[in-house]
């Protein structure tokens, strides 16, 4: 037990990038808590990648809209970014595993928005949308959990992507939002990112582990 403090501290300085974004979203988080619900709104409305902040300013929403949830609990992320986030920076290094989860936050929020700007110029959608609220960081996480395909051994990293396409891709046939064409578009990213992965080391055999310890 008194190696278990350690042994956290090891593993949160072997992904900063994670726990300082972790960390920064825990503080956005604790502010929009102590926000009117009107006040809430009209705040995370202004750095959020819609249509409207976009054309406005994309460069600073872009980059806002990933430092808020949108009226959320933390302890969920805080999940997430240790089981995805975490071991995607300690795989491929902080330059790189930043890499794709911007690519994937940037290229899914334009291609997501960009479809929603067709679906209202062609009646599909009410003008209204161009002011949606959309802040967060799904998007960034879908592309980090679809490139960590490439982390696993096969037959089991195909196991893995069955999983992640059936996750990402399921709402995307039945809702049909931008917001689940985003997800699904993250998760195309961070699979095209193959190629600033495959040179990270040996793969990841999850079964091989549990044997040598037994």
């Amino acid at each position: 037990m008194r190696q278990f403090p350690h042994r956290v501290w090891s593993y949160v300085r072997s992904a900063p990038g994670t726990y300082l974004w972790l960390a920064t979203l825990f503080i956005t988080t604790v502010a929009v808590h102590h926000m009117s619900p009107d006040f809430e709104q009209e705040f995370l409305r202004q750095r959020s990648t819609n249509l409207h902040e976009l054309s406005t300013d994309p460069i600073r929403v872009l980059v806002s809209s990933a430092f808020w949830i949108d009226g959320s609990s933390w302890w969920p992320y805080a999940v997430l970014y240790t089981v995805f986030h975490a071991q995607a920076e300690r795989w491929l290094g902080t330059a790189r595993w930043l890499g794709v989860a911007g690519a994937a936050h940037i290229l899914a929020t334009l291609i997501s928005e960009g479809a929603l700007l067709w679906a209202i110029r062609h009646g599909h959608a009410p003008a209204s949308s161009v002011n949606t609220l959309d802040v967060g960081v799904s998007y960034a996480l879908a592309g980090i959990v679809a490139v960590l395909t490439y982390r696993i051994a096969p037959p089991w990293r195909y196991v893995y992507l069955a999983g992640v396409l059936v996750v990402y891709g399921s709402p995307l046939l039945t809702g049909r939002t931008f917001t689940d064409l985003g997800h699904f578009t993250s998760v195309l990213i961070g699979l095209a990112c193959h190629p600033v992965v495959r040179d990270r080391g040996a793969l990841w055999h999850p079964f091989r582990r549990k044997a040598r310890a037994a």
